[in-house]
């Protein structure tokens, strides 16, 4: 199994890999809108210079997947840039067998090697067995995010 930086040749399977992301997170976020839909643009953080789009590949199979993209902190923060991490995905049959660390650490690695010392990314409150996971690599709770929804007359 090999770590390496996603090719655009590959497209069409990283689409479906984040369809399994959507089809995973859409009983936890009832605001998603029905049918196909897009979180990231692939192609786009694929070809960019400020992000690291890496997949696992075992015997010329894709089986997982995750991206570090940089970005401007906010102006009252103390560092000036962090990385954001996101498209984090393991084929199901593939799942338990450390891929999700071993591509978190290579993106750290990718993050560190641009002198960025802040990593972030975004898990459903309901998704227990990723917060564990992230926890267990450092990740602290940081912000929860709410929302309400009311009805109009």
């Amino acid at each position: 199994m090999i770590i390496r930086k996603a090719k655009i040749e590959e497209l069409e399977t990283l689409l479906e890999f984040e369809q399994g992301i959507v089809v995973a997170e859409r009983p936890m976020n009832p605001t998603l809108k029905d049918g196909e839909i897009h979180y990231y643009d692939l192609a786009k953080l694929i070809e960019s210079d400020l992000a690291e789009v890496l997949i696992a590949e075992l015997d010329g199979e894709l089986i997982a997947s995750g991206y570090a993209l940089e970005k401007e902190a906010k102006d009252y923060e103390k560092h000036e840039k962090y990385a954001h991490l996101g498209f984090m995905y393991v084929k199901p049959e593939y799942r338990g067998k450390g891929l999700n660390q071993k591509i978190l650490d290579a993106l750290l690695n990718w993050a560190k090697s641009r002198g960025l010392n802040e990593i972030r990314l975004e898990v459903y409150t309901e998704n227990i067995a990723a917060i564990k996971a992230y926890q267990k690599s450092g990740f602290v709770s940081n912000l929860l995010e709410m929302r309400l929804e009311i009805e109009n007359d």
